[in-house]
């Protein structure tokens, strides 16, 4: 499997941005994250979706903020981000692996096999 990243850049407080993920491969019974990791910080978990049903978690710091999507036909997986804050600003990772429910290895980095090469973004002030 293989992800690329794209819809970075740079926008100001209160703005938005919409990233996408696209996966070549078989992707099918697995879940699709999205991690951002801010300079000096580690890597941290945003928000992830099943390709195989509708199910979908959030952060507690961007819900209600971010919405995470998928396009099936597309294998593409999107993250709209709105209401931008400046703890938002870092760089965003896709990234992928068989489908899991527990919060402990789906949030933590560490369990994933797949990743894209990474989107800066910048929310200033």
């Amino acid at each position: 499997v293989q992800l690329q990243a794209s819809g970075g850049g740079l926008v100001q407080v209160g703005g938005s941005l919409r990233l996408s993920c696209v996966a070549s491969g078989r992707t099918y019974r697995y879940v699709m994250t999205w991690f951002r990791q801010a300079p000096g910080k580690e890597r941290e978990f945003v928000a992830a979706i099943s390709l195989s049903d509708d199910w979908t978690n959030y952060s507690d710091s961007v819900k209600g903020r971010f919405t995470i999507s998928k396009d099936n036909a597309k294998n593409t997986v999107h993250l709209q981000m709105n209401s931008l804050k400046p703890d938002d600003t870092g760089v965003y990772y896709c990234a992928a692996r068989s489908s899991v429910r527990q919060p402990e290895i789906f949030r933590s980095p560490r369990y994933y096999t797949y990743w894209g090469q990474g989107t800066l973004v910048t929310v200033s002030s």
